[in-house]
């Protein structure tokens, strides 16, 4: 009885030649397919379009099938002090409570020297994926004679990027056949500078495959067999445990509990003992570094990079050890603590979206116009903020009391308050515990 009301037309109908037909047709089909009030859904399409038909026009070729546009708020965190240059860092994100726990970390750290971040390396990494079932020591000798010429062969590609002064840097033949049968790579490790570099690594990898599959017809020690080598792909690598930034903060222990009423020595252990739990313990290790990717992500986002990369890669390097495992550390010794961050970031300032959306330009600018490297200890930082401001939460007061009072706002939204009401409302619950259900009783009891 359940599925009576499953609309079916709307589950089962499709269409061909969706992408070829005009926005305003696409819309049409979507609202009177699959919504009952159409004319409101299409207010609402409409609704998020930009009045500038220019810009709106940028925004429809970002991606196919575009219908409108989807927001998130756009917010700053002020304060900032990274290697003594002050920075207000721009957060796209739509969770509460993310940039107000960043500025109050970061305002934390400002009067104790603020942060510190170091580049330790940039190396990205891509792969053609081929199997060969012959002699092995044949394509190891095959490969030492190919590997100049998969340089020479790629200068058109790499030209430009070598005068700035990044470029392949080496091209290893990997064994993988204990793992597949037949399986080896050219596994290529690349520089390219202030660019996150996907089309460029990807533009060499098609030509090694190339250059690969050509050589190897012509290479006299290979059987017939040996010189039918078949590529299975050519792509860059998201994994880049050797693109690394670390950030850091510390100061006397005497100086860390201000603003708590808890000692700053029981302070300093809980903490440590937080982040111990995280290293060890899966379960709390995906929350805990959930709560660095909040800082992370908001600032990929606003960058324009591509924080699904960002994710995956950083995810793989926390289980890099064979268990997932917290992304921060924290030390305490000769009466200091220390709180540090290391992490793989693959990040652009040039390229991509960074030339293209208005509001990603407005926000490099607002960070000094950062190079790629900037670019990652600035992120690096806004990760390691927000994991001090949820631990420090954690430790003391406990999470919900912060987070919940800036919920509060959205609760009263999402019953549509008034603005008499809000203020209300807020005030009452300056010094009351904020619960969903606490909040809907004040709101039906201030309305009765």
């Amino acid at each position: 009885m359940y599925l009576c009301n499953f609309n079916y037309h709307s589950m089962t109908k499709s269409i061909s030649g969706f992408s070829r037909l005009s926005k305003s047709k696409k819309i049409d089909w979507i609202v009177d397919t699959y919504f009952t009030n159409n004319k409101n859904a299409k207010k609402i399409i409409k609704q998020y379009w930009n009045t500038d038909e220019q810009l709106q026009s940028l925004h429809d070729e970002f991606i196919e099938n575009t219908i409108t546009n989807y927001y998130l708020p756009l917010g700053v965190a002020p304060n900032f002090l990274i290697n003594g240059t002050l920075h207000t860092i721009p957060m796209a994100i739509e969770e509460s409570s993310v940039v107000a726990a960043a500025s109050k970390a970061a305002k934390f750290w400002l009067d104790r020297g603020g942060f510190k971040a170091d580049v330790i390396s940039t190396t990205k990494i891509g792969q053609v994926h081929f199997k060969y079932f012959g002699n092995k020591e044949k394509l190891i000798s095959f490969f030492n004679e190919l590997k100049p010429a998969l340089f020479k062969e790629t200068e058109n590609i790499t030209q430009n990027m070598v005068k700035r002064g990044g470029g392949i840097k080496d091209i290893e033949l990997k064994d993988k056949t204990h793992k597949i049968e037949g399986y080896f790579q050219l596994h290529a490790t690349f520089e390219t500078l202030d660019a996150m570099g996907a089309n460029f690594i990807n533009s060499c990898l098609e030509q090694f495959s190339k250059t690969l599959k050509e050589k190897a017809q012509n290479y006299v020690a290979f059987d017939e067999e040996e010189k039918d080598i078949d590529v299975i792909m050519s792509i860059l690598s998201n994994y880049v445990p050797e693109c690394l930034v670390k950030a850091e903060v510390s100061c006397p222990i005497s100086e860390l509990a201000e603003g708590t009423d808890i000692d700053p020595y029981e302070f300093a252990d809980k903490f440590v003992q937080a982040v111990q739990i995280a290293e060890v313990e899966p379960y709390r290790a995906v929350t805990h570094n959930k709560g660095v990717m909040n800082g992370i992500d908001a600032v990929v986002l606003a960058t324009g990079n591509d924080f699904r990369a960002i994710e995956a890669c950083v995810h793989a390097y926390a289980s890099r050890n064979g268990s997932y495992s917290s992304l921060t550390h924290a030390s305490v010794e000769n009466d200091q603590f220390k709180f540090w961050i290391e992490i793989p970031l693959a990040l652009g300032t040039v390229g991509g979206l960074t030339s293209l959306h208005p509001l990603v330009k407005l926000s490099l600018e607002l960070l000094h116009k950062p190079t790629a490297q900037d670019l990652m200890k600035i992120v690096a930082v806004a990760g390691l903020a927000q994991n001090f401001a949820a631990l420090r939460s954690l430790t003391t007061t406990g999470i919900q009391k912060g987070h919940m009072k800036m919920h509060l706002k959205n609760i009263l939204n999402q019953f549509q308050a008034t603005e008499e009401e809000k203020t209300k409302l807020l005030e009452q619950f300056k010094d009351q515990v904020v619960t969903h259900s606490a909040v809907v009783e004040a709101i039906e009891k201030l309305r009765s």
